[in-house]
């Protein structure tokens, strides 16, 4: 497709292409279901799965029927492929199966009516299709929200005609593993045979053992199930089966629950992963639903409702859901941009995590964002030795992270020795979650380390030339295409901010702050051009950006207040973003922007600019870019969700807890309500 090169015909153009979008769904509903994202004309070579997550294990979608195309666990990785540096690894595929109808085993050929629904409500992915005029089949998968490392497979059989049928469970093991050893045990009771296909194996380098087991859930009583045979073919993939006759018009259910667990996570995952699929499938199926029914259902009790863009309502519900499924209470896990969709960035921790996802986590379930800070809180002695290797003091956070904290930037990407700002990134989070919760017990275990610590790296980052030029050089921007350049205005920015709240915590706790910080903040410069637009950095000259890096001055720094100025940024910026190759967050600042400001139209449009473009097939999945096919992008979906609750629902994060202020909603809505906000679980409205 050709687009004019000048910045506002390309805007106005795509302006008009936006619109053709909202009116078009990708998802062809005429009235958007709210929890419910519907692929009933599923194209498989046009094809980006859903993921069904518990924020531990993701499973992610295939077009192709009984097949699975990842499994995901957080935390475990290792060497492998590009970039010499740690990697997010496929678990065993535990949840892979076929079916045999009178000796035919159907494949994609033999699906007619096939369709694919996400009920994000009850986070559950229902595959339907029928297969002739013989048998409609119908199975959905989970990952058990209240058992971390636990899957569960549901499947329903109806005949049309008296058949034959035979089941089995396949595991396979992904191509980077070695040393598969695969095992299979039958243990007897009184009152259960339990079934048990496990397999383990070494992570590429041998650093890991990743171990998976699973077990049918029947639904005959005791001494009535069906009798199950083992079968391996190979090292890589054994299996489990068994056959039953259906009579025309029956219906037949069955299960396979399953835990993968590597030595990431507990030191002896093989026999783990035995223990947690038998108490998965002791709990029995019924248990087991109910228990992730009211996990989620406790999640849902923070929520956006809104009324007046059916549209809107469903893909912030997805966010929400995609949000909710890549992170957990409870761990030192922090989610990857893409989450546990795939392997996305090889599962590294970026800046993504602290500034775009944390704030929205934080907002509507600080148990969770604990979560994410206990992550950089658990690595700050590897960001102390990279300060050191550096030459700076304090602590320096890498730029990528995985599971040790060390620096995992493949060496030709400048970000990993540059891009700096991570470390502020990285406080400013720290900041907020104490703002949110009050709780100063944590601030001085947890957050006072972090906050003192990066800010004693800025206070040796910079270079002190005289007053007002406490100058930060040779960074590489939040505008990643700016590499290599002096006084970024978001990473001069946040140093400000992470010193002088780094000041703040030492008063609320009593501490003798560093009386250097506040001096180094009031003389790090942020630049204007003549103008008196803030400029992006010391040699910027108005060429196209990549991320709307002044602009973060306004927020989430809260550096530049004016509206005049905020204004005069937004208005030069906005135009120097082309329409390809930028991420989603850039447009969902403008709108949260716009939306302060009072401009309901210019935050409509630029609420969808953020994330209509990027959406992928069957199931609106966010992708990174406009046009780019590498989804889950929970970051854009992170930016996008802090315009709604920050900007359109007008919350505030401030040293007091969370507030709320005058905001405008997008033109069209008529109102936003959001539910179980902060530690108080606190309801917030706006209307029309």
């Amino acid at each position: 497709m050709f687009l004019p090169t000048h910045p506002r015909l390309r805007t106005c153009l795509w302006a008009v292409l936006l619109l053709l979008t909202a009116r078009l769904p990708l998802a062809a509903q005429t009235a958007p279901d709210p929890w419910r994202i519907t692929a009933d004309k599923v194209d498989p070579s046009n094809y980006y799965g859903a993921t069904v997550a518990n924020g531990m294990i993701g499973i992610v979608s295939s077009p192709t029927p009984f097949q699975v195309k990842n499994v995901v666990l957080a935390g475990a990785y290792d060497q492998y492929g590009r970039g010499r540096v740690s990697n997010f690894l496929n678990s065993f595929n535990l949840l892979n199966m076929y079916l045999e109808v009178d000796g035919h085993r159907l494949g994609a050929q033999d699906a007619r009516n096939f369709r694919q629904e996400l009920d994000m409500q009850r986070a559950a992915l229902t595959t339907t299709f029928d297969y002739g005029d013989k048998a409609t089949i119908r199975y959905t998968y989970y990952a058990l929200r209240h058992l971390p490392f636990t899957v569960l497979l549901d499947v329903a059989i109806t005949a049309r005609k008296d058949v034959a049928l035979t089941a089995a469970s396949v595991m396979d093991a992904p191509d980077a593993l070695r040393d598969v050893q695969n095992y299979y045990n039958e243990i007897d009771r009184p009152h259960v045979t339990l079934s048990l296909l496990t397999s383990s194996a070494r992570s590429p380098t041998g650093k890991l053992l990743l171990c998976a087991s699973n077990s049918f859930l029947f639904s005959e009583p005791h001494g009535q199930e069906p009798r199950v045979i083992h079968e391996m073919w190979d090292n890589n993939m054994h299996l489990m089966k068994f056959s039953k006759t259906l009579k025309a018009g029956q219906t037949y259910a069955y299960a396979v629950v399953g835990s993968s667990i590597t030595s990431a996570h507990h030191a002896d995952p093989l026999n783990e992963a035995e223990r947690l699929t038998i108490f998965a499938r002791l709990e029995g199926r019924e248990r087991l639903l109910a228990f992730h029914q009211k996990a989620w259902q406790d999640l849902w009790q923070s929520d956006i409702q809104i009324t007046g863009d059916p549209q809107a309502q469903q893909d912030v519900h997805s966010m929400l859901y995609h949000l909710y499924s890549f992170s957990r209470a409870g761990t030192d896990f922090s989610p990857s941009p893409m989450g546990l969709s795939g392997l996305g960035y090889n599962g590294h921790v970026f800046w993504d995590t602290d500034v775009w996802m944390f704030p929205v986590l934080a907002v509507l379930h600080p148990e969770i964002a604990k979560s994410l800070i206990e992550y950089r809180f658990r690595r700050l002695e590897p960001a102390r030795r990279n300060a050191f290797a550096h030459g700076y003091q304090g602590a320096m956070f890498p730029w990528e992270s995985a599971d040790s904290g060390v620096e995992e930037t493949p060496v030709w990407a400048l970000s990993g020795p540059f891009e700096h700002h991570i470390s502020a990134c990285v406080a400013l989070a720290a900041w907020q979650y104490y703002c949110v919760t009050q709780d100063r017990t944590w601030l001085r275990e947890k957050g006072w380390p972090i906050l003192s610590a990066t800010a004693d790296f800025w206070a040796s980052r910079v270079e002190r030339n005289g007053p007002g030029h406490y100058d930060i050089k040779n960074v590489v921007a939040a505008d990643e295409w700016a590499e290599n350049v002096d006084n970024d205005a978001f990473t001069n920015a946040a140093a400000q901010t992470n010193l002088q709240n780094a000041a703040a915590a030492a008063k609320l706790l009593g501490l003798p702050a560093n009386a250097d910080w506040q001096r180094v903040a009031q003389n790090i410069p942020i630049l204007k051009m003549p103008d008196g637009v803030t400029q992006e950095h010391a040699s910027y000259h108005g060429e196209g950006i990549k991320q709307g890096d002044a602009n973060l001055l306004a927020y989430p720094l809260h550096v530049v207040t004016a509206p005049a100025q905020i204004q005069k940024d937004l208005t030069y910026y906005e135009t120097r973003v082309p329409t390809e190759g930028t991420p989603a967050m850039t447009q969902a600042i403008f709108a949260l922007l716009y939306s302060r400001l009072g401009d309901g139209a210019k935050a409509q449009h630029f609420f969808q600019d953020a994330y209509l473009p990027n959406l992928l097939p069957p199931f609106r999945v966010i992708a990174e870019t406009k046009g780019g096919t590498n989804p889950y992008f929970a970051t854009g979906a992170g930016g996008v969700l802090q315009a709604v609750l920050m900007g359109f629902g007008g919350l505030a994060i401030t040293p007091t807890g969370i507030v709320q202020q005058k905001s405008t909603l997008p033109s069209g809505w008529q109102s936003v309500r959001i539910t179980g906000v902060g530690p108080l679980r606190k309801a917030y409205s706006v209307a029309r």
